[in-house]
């Protein structure tokens, strides 16, 4: 009895901080701000004991299950106690799209659709690439996905999704200095590319998981109502989540779970007839 009053007095203030109206906020393409949380009065904490086994997504069923259990503790705070700040971080950028850092880095980089990456790392941004003349921007084009490889600060390598000759989705790998402050356009290594029969939909971010792939989501090749019926066929590149291995520089390789790895779709897909995920 005493849980049911916990969960229903948690719904009550899920359901209040809902229903509360959201003062507006004028949007400025040109600043990059971050949203931080003013401290509460009390802290809530979560915690998940890990699993003894990492469940792993198939085609085909599994011929048995493993039950795990794990061990949650949950405090409550109230939604009063809580609010949002923005902090200005940056301004001057002509389309920012994302803005990330590598692993264990401070460093904050941000993605400009027209074709140039900046970092800010000690104050004002700083050109860390520049690929505009690889890049065709307008509209849903451009470039559009950044993702650093998991050990960057060893290696180096980061990723790049972005519209390229002819309208094709374009996925690269390129190095970055030992500083990470800069890299050079000419290390580009193509890993795929992707017909587009449209300009729109293009997807376009990219990010790795935690199995370490590198996932890559395309939209449905653009049009309206996906009139190239690329959602229902698993064996175009499109309208889907790819996940590729990058282990190797310069190339991929396919994960061995992937569900059409074995046929009836195109080996990269992991999950397909998504309009433009992002």
């Amino acid at each position: 009895m005493a849980r049911r009053y916990l969960l229903f007095a948690a719904l009550l203030l899920v359901v209040a901080a809902c229903s509360e109206e959201e003062p507006s906020v004028a949007a400025n393409p040109e600043v990059v701000t971050t949203a931080t949380a003013a401290p509460p009065a009390t802290i809530s904490a979560t915690t998940a004991a890990p699993p003894t086994t990492r469940p792993v997504a198939s085609s085909a069923p599994p011929e048995s299950s493993t039950t795990t259990s794990t061990s949650t503790t949950t405090t409550t705070v109230a939604v009063a106690e809580t609010s949002l700040v923005l902090e200005e971080v940056a301004r001057g950028f002509e389309q920012p799209v994302l803005a990330l850092s590598p692993p264990g880095d401070d460093k904050l980089y941000v993605v400009d659709q027209p074709g140039r990456i900046w970092v800010i790392a000690d104050g004002d941004p700083e050109v860390f690439v520049d690929i505009n003349e690889d890049v065709i921007f307008g509209g849903e084009r451009g470039l559009l996905g950044l993702a650093f490889h998991p050990e960057f600060a060893t290696n180096r390598r980061f990723f790049l999704n972005y519209t390229g000759e002819r309208g094709r989705t374009r996925i690269v790998e390129m190095l970055a200095a030992a500083d990470g402050r800069s890299a050079d356009p000419a290390s580009q290594q193509i890993l795929l590319e992707i017909d587009q029969p449209a300009r729109n939909h293009n997807g376009g971010m990219i990010a790795f998981g935690p199995d370490g792939y590198l996932w890559v989501a395309t939209g449905d090749g653009g049009g309206s109502n996906d009139r190239f019926d690329q959602g229902q066929r698993p064996d175009t590149l499109l309208a889907a989540l790819l996940r590729i291995d990058v282990a190797s520089p310069g190339e991929y390789s396919i994960p061995a779970d992937n569900p059409f790895v074995d046929g009836g779709g195109a080996a990269e897909v992991w999950a397909y007839g998504l309009r433009n995920p992002w």
